[in-house]
Parts: structure tokens; sequence; C-alpha cells
């Protein structure tokens, strides 16, 4: 029976037992799992030590496979620390994976994931399936490694004491991801949930009603409000527009009367807003100094962000981040458009000369985690990648990242008449933001530019990053991937 050995190996900015450690830490799961993959935990059993285990869902179309892996000690005799996992019935005829740490220097290691594994069917399996497992491996394992190495990074450069923290929203786009990121960190991470808890890290509220648990947040170190009515989730009937106002106003008015009325208060509040304040601008450069514009998003922005005005007087820090479009593989505008790409639909919406201020998903992440751990800000700051683009501009760069034509405009009247004035408000607004006090303050965005963050939310960096593979004859076919904290090169 023929095996496939593949070796990945990225060095990583911590030591071996840190990075040990971050794998065994609540949310580094889903911090590995790439957007474009349906993957989810459906059982688990401790966490990585020798006779845990864990149950995956894996979703291929509209199949969804189970997936058992069961950890163990790596074999005897090795130099490095880590696990192995094992699969005990799922897609593969057999699969070993072994997570291999070993220092490099007191500041650094190097993280090899070794994989054997047989394909099922034998030589058939190996025909049919056998390059594009290994490609999908490829585009997974380097995601995997990019990703740990600037998670750990970020870490690595805030180290404080773990602090206890709150977040609203915790089940959306951003908050599902910025919960992992956070406990991968060590952090202890408390969620606002609308229902009755079903857990130790649950702390009920009804915005609605006026009611939350107050003593359960006495003592917490921050609190992160992103819960809000979706923008995007359809047509802007009245109704709507009016949930969307209320949401925010409403949710943020309780949080921040019942936190300044606490004993032991938080020290920070991040509280969510976005770039809609501005309103529609043209081509004029917008900064946190720019006032507010005109227009639906612009008055919900503006009433948004005068609620956490009591937290202030209190003593409390307040960070506003005025949210760009979020860039995310799984969810929002990005997977809409790609849908539309990859039937061949795609193309620029109006005359494509409107300002698009977007930022990737795990640059947000780092936004918000630098809003908690660095004193230094405060107020509004724009959470949006330091280089706009026109819609023209974006449309051309996801049909290039993509490798599927960008010819099919969609005119105005149409927009209109689709999506009513959401169009004029999210679709053809013109906002050309940029993160003035992030980059004043030296913040480093991990995915500057567009194509970069399409490629890395999308899978598409194979030939957009630094690789060496290598091709090495022993026992079995073997393919090595070797990433040193790869730089982004100009797209082949």
């Amino acid at each position: 029976m023929t095996s496939t050995e593949l070796t990945y190996r990225a060095r990583l900015p911590v030591t071996a037992a840190e990075a040990r450690a971050w794998h065994d830490r609540p949310g580094a799961f889903e911090r590995l799992t790439p957007p474009w993959m349906d993957v989810r935990v459906a059982a688990s059993c401790g966490t990585t030590a020798p006779g845990d285990w864990k149950r995956l869902k894996v979703g291929v179309g509209p199949i969804n496979m189970g997936w058992t892996l069961v950890h163990r000690a790596l074999p005897e005799g090795t130099d490095a620390v880590g696990f192995l996992d094992e699969q005990r019935d799922g897609p593969f005829r057999a699969w070993h994976h072994e997570h291999r740490f070993t220092d490099l220097d007191d500041e650094t290691s190097l993280l090899e994931d070794r994989l054997v594994y047989q394909l099922p069917l034998g030589k058939t399996g190996d025909t049919i399936a056998g390059r594009r497992v290994t490609a999908q491996l490829d585009d997974l394992f380097r995601f995997r490694h990019r990703r740990s190495q600037i998670d750990l990074q970020r870490h690595a450069a805030s180290s404080g004491a773990p602090l206890a923290i709150v977040v609203s929203g915790a089940s959306g786009l951003v908050g599902r991801q910025l919960v992992a990121f956070l406990r991968t960190g060590g952090h202890t991470v408390y969620r606002l949930v609308r229902r009755e808890p079903a857990a130790q890290d649950e702390i009920p509220w009804n915005p609605r009603a006026g009611e939350i648990d107050a003593a359960a947040l006495e003592g917490m170190d921050a609190i992160v409000h992103l819960a809000g009515e979706s923008i995007a989730g359809g047509r802007w009937t009245q109704a709507r527009k009016q949930r969307i106002l209320t949401s925010r106003v409403d949710g943020t008015r309780l949080l921040v009367e019942t936190i300044a009325r606490l004993r032991m208060p938080p020290s920070v509040l991040v509280s969510a807003s976005a770039s809609g304040y501005y309103g529609s601008r043209g081509d004029e450069v917008l900064t946190e100094d720019s006032g507010s514009g005109t227009g639906f998003l612009a008055d919900v922005c503006r009433a948004w962000e005068a609620e956490v005005a009591p937290a202030a007087s209190a003593g409390i820090r307040v960070v506003s981040p005025r949210f760009g479009v979020v860039l995310a593989g799984n969810g929002g505008l990005l997977k809409r458009v790609t849908n539309l790409f990859r039937l061949g639909l795609g193309g620029r919406l109006g005359d494509g000369e409107q300002y698009l201020s977007w930022i990737a998903l795990d640059d947000l992440l780092y936004v918000i985690h630098r809003a908690i751990t660095d004193p230094s800000l405060s107020g509004p700051i724009n959470a949006v990648a330091p280089h706009p683009v026109t819609n023209r501009e974006f449309t051309a760069t996801l049909g290039r990242v993509l490798g599927r034509p960008a010819v099919l405009p969609a005119p105005e009247s149409a927009l209109r008449l689709v999506f009513g004035g959401m169009a004029d408000e999210l679709l053809l607004t013109s906002q050309r933001t940029i993160p003035a006090r992030l980059i004043d303050s030296g913040f480093d965005f991990a995915f500057p530019t567009l194509e970069d963050a399409l490629r890395h939310e999308l899978g598409r960096a194979r030939g957009f990053h630094r690789s060496v593979a290598t091709v090495t004859a022993a026992q079995y076919a073997s393919r090595l991937r070797e990433s040193d904290m790869a730089e982004p090169l100009d797209a082949a």
C-alpha cells in the first residue's frame, strides 16, 4: 500500500515550550482551521495529551464526514516536544501527524508537521485524488504556519499578566475568532449571551429588556463590545433600519451604564463602531480627525459612539475602533462576492471609482488586542488597512487571485433595484479612510496589501510567498514545504 509523507517546517517567534503550550490552549483549533475549510469539532475529550481525542465533522460539498483523531506521545528518542494525531476512523485509509517543536535559540523554535497518510482505494485513490490532496495540504499548512507565526508574535509583543475579558457578539464573524485568539494568548474570555447560560464562560444579558448580570462583570479587566444587528443581512426596510440602530444604541447604553456603576469596573472598554461614521466622501482622505458625514450609517455611528461617554466619565479607558469592510473567507462581503466570481459573474459595482476601506480579519483581531493592552490608545481609531482601494481595483485584484474574470459590471440602477437604500450606503459609498492613529502608535499590519489579505483568507498563497520545496527519495513519496516567517513577494 502506497504511503505519502509530507513535512512542513516553520520558524516560530517563541520557545518550543511556549509553542507547545499554545497548541494546547482553548481556541488553538479554531485559529488553525482555514476559513475556506468546513471543519468543526463535534465532540472531544481533553486537549492533546496521550489518549485525548477529537471527533471532527468535515464538510465536503453537501456531505459531512466524521473524522476521529486520537492524540499520542511522540516516538521515544526524539529531541523535540510535541504530540501526534492518529486516525481512528475517517476519510483516510491511514493518517499519522506528528507536531514537533524544537528550540533554535533562547527566543525561537522550529515547528515541524510530519504527515504520513494513505488514501483509500490504493493506487486508484492516488491516481484520482493524490495530487489534489497534496495541494490541499500545502494550502492548509501554509495558512496554519503563517497564522500561528503572527499570532504568537502578537501575543509575545504584549507579554503581560493574563486578563479576564468579556466579549459581546462573540458568536459573530469577528467575535468567534477574537475569542479564540485571546484564549490562545492565555486570557480568560467570557461571552455575553442572550439565552440561558450553558457554560461557565457565559454571562446572560438581554439588551431589549434592559437586563444584564452585573455581578458577573465585577472585577473584569476588559470588555469588548461587538454586538449589533447585521447591516448586510437583508434589504433595509424601515423596521430593519430601526433594529440596526436600536441594537447598537440600547445594547451599548445598557453595558456602559452597568459597568460605570461597578465597584470594580474594567480598566478598558473597546466598543466597536464603523467607518460608516464618515459617510460617502469621494476621494477625500479621512482620518480620525475628519468630521462625521451624512446618511443613515453616519447617524447610527454617531449615536453608537455617543453612548460610551458615561464609561469615559467613570474613568474607564474607552477605545472606539471604526471597522472598515472586514475581509474574511468564510463570511461577510468577501464570501458573497467570491461566490459570484467563481460563477464568472464578478465585476465592478457602479462606475467602480468609489473607495473601499477594508481590513483583513486577522489584522482586526490584532487591532482589538492592541486596544485592550496598550494604555496609550483611547477614543476613535480607524480599524482599516493603510491602503484603501477603489472598487475597480478590488474587483480586479480578487479576479486575479481567484483566476476568474471581472468583466460584468453591475449598474447603479440595478443595485438600487435589488438592494434598495442599502446599495447607496454599502455598495456605492466611497470612503478613503486611513488608520492615522494606529500608524502613529507604531502598529504593524500583518496584511497591509489587498492581494496578500485575499490570498491568505482564500487559500491562494501558493506561488505568492517565499517557500522552498525539496523532493526526497526515501521509503515514502516525500515533499518538504519550508517557510521562514515568509515575507510577501510580488505575484508570479
